[in-house]
């Protein structure tokens, strides 16, 4: 398939972002910063293409879906929307060294969907019960909520790094952005994942209602979706009604990721109507 070979260059131009964002922060070279920041589009713009043609082949073979179906595809649409989340971010606060925390997660997604011997790329059709347009809602809002997670983890991390040399003394850590900064950055990405998952959660029981008969069935999938939820519910009402700030938040969050790292990853594997094959 062609939308295969164009998604496969576009894991290695997100590599190439990756390892430039890295190189410019640790070498502090402005030059690799605005390469990297080109590399990223790049990568942007092939990503979408990748999406888009598989659309299109699907038609072409008769199946005629959004490529939104298997493991293979929400990986290319997490990388996606990962890279889109944080150039949003880089060009609000004009500084590239959030992207060598970020790019290198959505590399790996994407990696992990074109090399895994254990993931399918081929379009296949649907079956009866993914033939619904709330699978598209379900997908999309679910994986909006996830990258935005994905971005909250990493400048989660970079807080607590910056925690530890809140003055800037090491010239890695002085490029970082204030530590209130990444705090504030990390509870605004967490309240903006945390609408999205909401709102998948919910279309995801509309669409089982339909394509099942019932809402909730505590599937893998739907139990860890709703730990997940509890876990940035967790995070959200302790900062905004116990007050809490900085590390505490940031250890949350990355709980929250790890959380969500599980519902995405762990629980495939587990026997379920949300199992990939």
């Amino acid at each position: 398939m062609t939308s295969s070979i164009i998604l496969s260059v576009t894991m290695f131009l997100y590599g190439i972002a990756a390892f430039l964002y890295l190189f410019s922060w640790i070498f502090k070279n402005i030059t690799a910063g605005r390469l990297a920041t080109a590399a990223a589009w790049i990568s942007v713009i092939a990503n979408s293409a990748g999406i888009a043609l598989r659309w299109i082949e699907s038609y072409r073979l008769g199946i005629g879906h959004a490529p939104l179906s298997n493991f293979y595809e929400s990986l290319v649409f997490f990388t996606w929307v990962i890279a889109i989340i944080y150039l949003v971010l880089e060009y609000q606060y004009k500084n590239r060294i959030i992207g060598a925390f970020v790019t290198p997660i959505a590399f790996l997604a994407i990696a992990y969907a074109s090399l895994s011997p254990n993931i399918n790329d081929r379009i296949q059709p649907l079956i009866p019960a993914l033939k619904s347009n709330w699978l598209i809602a379900h997908v999309i809002t679910c994986f909006i909520g996830y990258a935005a997670f994905a971005v909250a983890f990493g400048t989660s991390i970079m807080f607590l790094i910056k925690r530890e040399n809140p003055h800037g003394k090491s010239m890695l850590l002085g490029m970082f952005p204030q530590a209130r900064i990444l705090d504030e950055l990390s509870h605004q990405l967490t309240m903006f994942g945390f609408l999205f998952l909401t709102v998948g959660i919910i279309t995801g029981a509309v669409w089982a209602n339909s394509a099942w008969g019932r809402y909730w069935g505590w599937d893998p999938k739907e139990t860890w979706s709703l730990i997940t939820w509890f876990v940035y519910a967790t995070l959200l009402h302790a900062r905004m009604m116990r007050g809490w700030h900085g590390k505490r938040i940031a250890y949350l969050s990355i709980i929250g990721f790890a959380a969500v790292l599980f519902t995405y990853f762990g629980v495939n594997y587990l026997p379920g109507l949300h199992s990939y094959g």
